[in-house]
């Protein structure tokens, strides 16, 4: 008999093992990724999603702090063919549901046909397959969280020195942080700071580079941080990975869309149309940039022609949907944190 059940949303019930009890809801999403487990379920971006892997075995290299990207696990769950103990005891530890024994190539081919779903999930040795619907029919009866940036933001601004031969001031919606590290391997101080940080707040700092980071959820939702982009566009320089990309194209006239089940995982192939050189990427992200407004599209996705960098010399801006600081995933694109550093001896002009 088993012990755990995931409901999905087109009215699939599927029986798996519990390797973490609990119960938990969410939209399912999936990462082709075959390393770097720890990086992932570490992430904010996957804040309210449950995640699924689809490479076989998850937790084959053990479980590693050093490697975390933040200071907890952000899916709700967490789903796959096979845990290892370690990862189990993890998840367990961290009071994040988890179960396995699931065919996660069939759950991701549903997914990649039908989109990113809602489920809901119940794992341990009393559960029915009515508690994991119960968990479905809440996260149907859910709103959109307007206000996500606050489950994943730091409280209060606090800094990471390099070298102190820059200063950025780096808009946490969610960071990864292994963008402060690349920032600081390159001689930055970072001063992280709140996703609602007001303009005021930021020319009291006067940074030299206003960074918005990577987040989950929908970028409307992260005005604050838009207003930013629009109070500084032309005088200060401007960068943004994945949600901040985003972030940065409404501001500048922009319109952003949510994709059909998005890109997650460490091998989308991206072209680059000046130079026609094409590296592949790790990615993490249910909404894209449909219109660039003001900015020039310089890369996009190979697989669906969806931009991938935002471009403007003039304005001193420069963004990138992917994740150039990787971890997991190729080191193709480290060097954007050289060309964001490069932007501050520019000049910018002034938007209209």
């Amino acid at each position: 008999m088993s012990d755990a059940y995931l409901a999905l949303e087109g009215g699939r019930v599927l029986e798996a093992r519990a390797r973490a009890p609990g119960t938990a809801r969410g939209e399912l999403v999936f990462t082709t990724a075959y390393t770097g487990y720890e990086e992932s379920l570490t992430d904010p971006s996957y804040e309210e999603q449950v995640l699924t892997f689809s490479y076989p075995l998850i937790g084959n290299y053990g479980v590693r702090d050093e490697r975390f990207e933040s200071d907890r696990i952000h899916p709700t769950a967490a789903v796959a063919l096979e845990l290892t103990d370690d990862v189990a005891e993890w998840l367990t530890a961290e009071g994040v549901p988890a179960i396995d024994h699931i065919d996660t190539r069939d759950l991701v081919t549903e997914i990649r046909d039908e989109g990113a779903m809602k489920c809901g999930i119940a794992a341990g040795p009393e559960v029915t397959p009515e508690d994991a619907l119960a968990e479905l029919d809440a996260c149907k009866g859910m709103s959109e969280h307007t206000d996500i940036g606050a489950q994943v933001s730091v409280d209060e601004r606090y800094v990471v020195e390099g070298e102190g031969e820059y200063d950025v001031a780096l808009i946490d919606c969610g960071a990864k942080g292994s963008i402060t590290s690349s920032l600081t391997d390159r001689g930055a101080d970072v001063h992280v700071l709140p996703y609602d940080t007001t303009p005021a707040e930021i020319r009291e700092l006067d940074p030299d580079v206003l960074f918005i980071s990577n987040g989950p959820g929908d970028p409307a939702n992260f005005g604050a941080a838009q207003e930013l982009v629009e109070e500084f566009v032309g005088d200060l320089p401007i960068a943004g990975i994945c949600l901040g990309q985003q972030v940065v194209a409404r501001a500048l006239g922009g319109e952003t869309e949510k994709m059909v089940f998005g890109h997650r995982g460490v091998n989308q192939p991206v072209r680059d149309l000046r130079s026609g050189r094409v590296v592949m990427t790790t990615q993490n992200h249910g909404y894209t940039v449909s219109e660039p407004g003001d900015l020039d599209v310089t890369q996009v996705n190979v697989n669906d022609d969806t931009p991938e960098g935002l471009d403007s010399d003039e304005l001193g801006v420069l963004t990138r949907q992917y994740h150039p600081e990787a971890n997991p995933g190729p080191h193709d694109s480290l060097d954007f944190f050289d060309r964001v550093l490069e932007l501050v001896d520019r000049p910018v002009a002034t938007a209209d």
